[in-house]
């Protein structure tokens, strides 16, 4: 059934023909008494942009900007927008700032922390829209900032609902960086994003940014430890997420099959070390870890961000970039990939190891002959 308007243009839904068993049912009773009482929530059939960017901010969010889902840069957005809330018309992109120097730092504990106490701000933040917008009278849906995502499409298909990076760009939050991270104008590369879908109009959308924050210094470029990131622009994602996420999605696959493939507990401690072991228990009973997330954490791009790198170029690269650079840990690479060659070239202090990633099934196991040469 679709929604009349009034004359000020709110949605009016008009009495329902009810099978009279239905009909006299409390609840239903209750409702429509609502209704010709005039106590219904009828919404206007335009979100006032004002309003709406205000509930963002309050919620948590410390930027935010609406774009209507047919924007030309969406396209390829609309048929999982349309399938996770049948109805949209509007997505409201929002940012959420990190912590710098948390970010920034060699321990992945202090780093990983950030992001996951970030994302959980973000998704209440976006919840808390989702519920004011819904209480206001309007369908709205809020996908998860990262993880949970839709795992029963891996790997065939995205496992995503919504690119929040892409909403975020065509709603003039920030420019994609060579690093593949969204830059904001302000807050620069730390900040997160999270989309909420609604079935309404905005009275004004954002607007795509007159300039690119990105300052094109490549520090990026030289601070990801897999050469993921090329100075002409071209993205490695495949040795990215190979490393990046060693515990996540795939790399779980990957060592899970090692689990499976090795001949007893000797074995697999000759293929996977204590740290390594260490280190994916704590991913299994704690939110995962990146492996690195560099790219971000050496960014100097954004008005808020950039200070410390114009005053002193020199520092800012001892301070941020080296201790990065010169961290001893362990780089996972697909055989014969550029990431392999990359990182046994610039990064020769920095232990390699070659994984499957999960996209491959693991090596033929091992002869006895051949585990009691390797463990001896």
């Amino acid at each position: 059934m679709t929604a009349a308007r009034d004359a000020e243009g709110r949605r009016t839904t008009p009495t329902p023909r009810l099978p009279a068993k239905l009909a006299a049912h409390p609840s239903v009773q209750a409702v429509l008494a609502r209704r010709r009482a005039g106590d219904a929530v009828n919404p206007p059939a335009v979100i006032d942009a004002d309003w709406l960017r205000e509930l963002c901010l309050a919620a948590g969010a410390d930027d935010a900007a609406a774009v209507s889902l047919d924007h030309p840069d969406l396209i390829g957005e609309r048929e999982y927008a349309q399938s996770a809330l049948p109805g949209t018309r509007a997505l409201i992109a929002m940012a959420v700032r990190m912590n710098r120097d948390n970010c920034r730092s060699p321990a992945r504990s202090v780093a990983n922390q950030e992001f996951h106490q970030t994302d959980e701000r973000a998704n209440h933040a976006a919840r808390s829209v989702t519920r004011a917008l819904q209480d206001a009278g309007y369908r709205a849906l809020n996908p998860s900032v990262g993880f949970p995502q839709e795992m029963d499409r891996f790997p065939s298909e995205r496992i995503w609902v919504v690119a929040h990076k892409t909403v975020a760009v065509a709603a003039g939050l920030g420019v994609m960086g060579l690093h593949r991270n969204v830059i904001h104008p302000k807050f620069g590369s730390f900040v997160l994003l999270v989309t909420v879908l609604v079935d309404a109009e905005v009275s004004a959308y954002g607007q795509a940014l007159d300039h690119n924050p990105c300052i094109d210094c490549k520090l990026c470029v030289a601070a990801c430890p897999v050469g993921a990131i090329a100075k002409d622009g071209a993205f490695d994602a495949l040795a990215c997420t190979t490393h990046n996420y060693r515990e996540f999605m795939s790399g779980f696959t990957d060592w899970a099959q090692t689990v499976a493939d090795s001949e007893d507990a000797a074995d697999y401690r000759s293929r996977v070390t204590d740290s390594e072991s260490a280190s994916m228990w704590q991913s299994l009973s704690s939110p995962p870890g990146y492996k690195s997330g560099y790219c971000l954490a050496v960014c100097p791009a954004g008005e808020d961000v950039l200070g410390p790198y114009l005053d002193d170029r020199k520092t800012f690269m001892d301070t941020v970039l080296r201790p990065l650079r010169d961290k001893k840990e362990t780089l996972y690479v697909l055989p014969g990939s550029h990431a392999q060659e990359y990182a046994l070239r610039r990064f020769p202090h920095k232990p390699v190891k070659e994984v499957t990633g999960g996209w491959q099934p693991p090596a033929k196991r091992s002869t006895s002959s051949d585990r009691e040469t390797r463990t001896s």
